[in-house]
């Protein structure tokens, strides 16, 4: 199988300033892996790179949708395998860099995807169900996914009923066909030192104008709905020019709160993947993953 490097990592562990080294450092490009920064637009709430570090090195897969697409995992999964075997093609070395982990499982599982696009009709009826109805019908609809499926997780329920009205079988858990042998580093910190970082960076993009891109986004007729389904910066934020959260205190605060929490939530689905070789973040972690790439490709890559 062809090789892939694979950068992953939580909220502000410093996962893309790896990559982007890493990628230097090898001759490479690199693949975001980040559900948000495919959307043109997203740039502050969703941490996108920096123009100075978009000029570095190469980075595909962000800010090739507009908000009003519906950009599928599917279609994700699609654009990377063709971006990675090209950027191997010319004798580059593709390193796969994000932090959602459908995106990166999608690839290094190489799951069998059904693209169905969604049903806005299906889904507001689903939507206001409670969990043990929406499970009953998935159940009768297909019980292949109800048996696999998180039954506590109401945005997969809604899907696979959605994938399942539109006469297909949600067979994203069930088949899998791995095209890349596949390198996998993981970057995070302790707990209270990673919620440090995350209020550092919160703090710092408040202050660079993460409020204004979202006022803007709203201004140009991006939808307070769509907004809120695009989560954590996007939602509390709206929530806070609705006048939902009085101060920008209040905002800061909440918005803390879910990015720790969804921090919490990445490193659990990683933590899932014990093939996940996790950096020393205390140590010289760069030259740890050169080491560790050095190994797995039997020649040393020392640190410049």
């Amino acid at each position: 199988m062809q090789k892939l490097f694979v950068i992953l990592g939580t909220n502000a562990s410093g996962k893309s300033e790896l990559g982007i080294r890493l990628a230097n450092h090898l001759g490479g490009e690199v693949v975001s892996a980040d559900s948000r920064q495919v959307y043109r637009g997203l740039d502050l709430g969703s941490g996108k790179i920096t123009p100075a570090q978009a000029g570095a090195v190469k980075h595909h897969l962000i800010d090739v949708a507009d908000l009003s697409d519906y950009y599928s995992l599917a279609e994700y999964q699609r654009t990377a395998y063709h971006i990675i075997d090209s950027i191997s093609a010319v004798g580059k070395r593709p390193l796969l860099v994000g932090g959602t982990g459908l995106y990166i499982s999608a690839i290094v599982e190489g799951y069998e995807l059904v693209d169905v696009p969604p049903n806005d009709l299906l889904r507001a009826e689903l939507e206001d169900l409670p969990l043990p109805q929406l499970a009953e019908r998935l159940e009768q609809s297909d019980p292949t996914a109800a048996s696999r499926i998180d039954k506590s997780n109401r945005r997969r329920l809604i899907r696979a009923i959605e994938i399942a009205a539109a006469g297909r079988t949600n067979s994203a858990a069930q088949k899998r066909s791995p095209r890349y042998h596949c390198l996998q580093l993981g970057l995070t910190w302790p707990r209270e030192i990673l919620e440090q970082r995350i209020e550092k960076r919160l703090r710092k993009r408040l202050a660079s104008g993460m409020i204004d891109e979202v006022a803007g986004l709203r201004s140009r007729g991006v939808s307070d709905i769509r907004l809120d389904k695009l989560g954590l910066e996007y939602r509390y934020i709206t929530r806070y020019l609705r006048g939902e959260l009085a101060t920008l205190d209040d905002l800061t605060c909440e918005l803390g709160i879910a990015i720790r929490q969804f921090a919490k939530g990445q490193l659990t689905w990683f933590k899932r993947d014990r093939r996940i070789i996790w950096l020393d973040p205390f140590g010289d972690y760069f030259q740890e993953a050169c080491d560790r790439i050095g190994q797995w490709e039997g020649k040393p890559f020392a640190k410049t």
